[in-house]
């Protein structure tokens, strides 16, 4: 027989062998084993709560006196411990201690992490995201806690077809936004609805982590220049690709933004070949020199799909992204997608909807774009000493800096930096291994964004340390 039994919120699970007949003594003595092992095993912790003998002994199908006796037995063997009015517990002494984790790599976890890919989660809005919680969950319908709309919550798409008008210029109505976890989740759904049966064509320079999403799927990837104009958008006439991924408003990881020009020549080649540009908008909010530029879903929302995500924003962890899709992709990418919100946390959505629409996002994204522009230009002030051995990239737009280095550099750059503790990317992993002839340059990716405020100075110190060995 088997029970699970509860005691202060905390389930027990117990096995007795079946063929014991309840009231004999064959079955206290495989109370006592059962009890026993669990604490042995550590499955039962020291300070773990056993439920009250009555409800044990109901669970199981014994008599009350058997369970009360057991536990009395083991109290004074000292596997438990026991006080009138304060229940029964495992004795501190009696659980085995917990096994010690795996040695991290010191590799693993660098004492100055500048790598991209993470906003400083330090400056994360907690007061405000909790407040936005609270009354989201207060409001949310009973069918909030279903799965719904497999398109999403219909309040986080409605809020974000209303900040993307407002901030990116994108036009899309709420029935055309479909809420993904985050924008590799959307990069897997487009390739599925788009099949293997022709490549998907990237920026020579790019995410790798989209290329490995593409090639899990079983589809492939084909590169397109880059110069100093951004993508080189002509290269899409000699292939024969239903889809072009471009970063538009800030190019990842060189930092600039495509042409005006080639931002109308990348509609116009998309329209003549039915097919679409994929904007993987990934850190448009976050322009410091001048006016952001807007997103390039504005010049054809029926031409071009737009990505992004609270991952730069806000936190990755969160897993919240947002894909505004012309009308006739919509049903497609959903059944890409599984047909249901498998994927996402609507809970979260529903908090990061209110957050939106009382305004904290804003002020958040405010915040942060100061304290991202006083880290940018404390980097460059540090840096201008180095010149013209070292230049600076992308310093207009986003959370990274690239700086370019002299030819055959990089490889000796990182190695130096990952030997004084600083977690740095080259440029070498993101160039498409079907690049070829294409230039090629040596650099590395500089995170200001991600370190916590007070690490931040000493980072760049390490960091122009390095970078000045000769």
């Amino acid at each position: 027989m088997s029970s699970w039994a509860n005691s202060a919120g905390l389930d027990l699970h117990l096995e007795l062998r079946a063929a014991v007949t309840p009231g004999s003594r064959g079955v206290r003595d495989e109370l006592l084993t059962a009890l026993r092992d669990a604490v042995r095993s550590g499955r039962l912790a020291a300070g773990a709560a056993l439920p009250a003998a009555r409800s044990l002994a109901a669970d199981l199908g014994l008599a009350r006196n058997t369970v009360a006796d057991a536990y009395a037995e083991l109290v004074a063997e000292g596997w438990l411990e026991s006080r009138q009015g304060a229940g029964t517990w495992v004795a501190r002494d009696a659980a085995p201690p917990a096994p010690a984790g795996p040695a991290r790599d010191a590799a693993e976890a660098p004492r100055h992490n500048l790598r991209p890919g993470s906003p400083d989660v330090g400056g994360f809005p907690r007061a405000a995201w909790l407040t936005s919680a609270r009354r989201a969950l207060q409001a949310a319908p009973a069918d909030a806690l279903r799965m719904g709309d497999p398109r999403g919550r219909i309040e986080l798409r409605a809020a974000i077809a209303d900040y993307l008008a407002r901030t990116r210029g994108v036009r899309v109505r709420p029935d055309n936004v479909v809420i993904t976890a985050g924008t590799r989740h959307a990069v897997e759904i487009l390739a599925r609805m788009f099949g293997a049966a022709r490549p998907i064509a990237v920026e020579a320079y790019g995410l790798f982590l989209f290329r490995d999403a593409i090639a899990a799927l079983g589809g492939s990837t084909v590169p397109i220049g880059l110069d100093d104009g951004g993508a080189v958008v002509s290269d899409l006439d000699t292939l024969d690709v239903p889809a072009a991924l471009l970063t538009p408003a800030h190019h990842f990881p060189h930092g600039v933004p495509l042409h005006r020009t080639r931002r109308a020549a990348a509609v116009a080649w998309a329209r003549r070949v039915d097919g679409y540009v994929i904007e993987d908008d990934y850190d448009g909010e976050f322009r410091y020199d001048r006016q952001p530029v807007g997103a390039l879903q504005s010049l054809d929302p029926d031409r071009v799909i737009y990505l992004g995500s609270a991952s730069k924003s806000l936190s990755p962890v969160l897993r919240l992204g947002w894909m505004a899709l012309p009308e006739c992709l919509v049903d497609p990418a959903v059944q890409a997608a599984g047909g249901q919100q498998w994927h996402t946390d609507g809970l979260a959505a529903l908090t990061l909807a209110d957050f939106i629409a009382c305004g904290g996002y804003d002020k958040h994204i405010r915040r942060m774009r100061a304290v991202y522009r006083r880290r940018r230009d404390l980097l460059v002030a540090r840096l201008a000493p180095l010149a013209p051995e070292v230049r600076i990239s992308g310093l207009p737009a986003g959370l990274h800096a690239l700086l370019l280095l002299p030819d055959g550099a990089e490889a000796d750059v990182l190695r130096r930096a990952e030997a004084a503790g600083i977690g740095l990317d080259g440029l070498a992993p993101l160039r498409h291994p079907d690049a070829g002839s294409m230039p090629r340059g040596d650099g590395v990716l500089v995170n200001f964004a991600g370190p916590g405020e007070h690490a931040y100075p000493e980072a760049v110190n390490a960091l122009c340390a390095v970078l000045a060995q000769k």
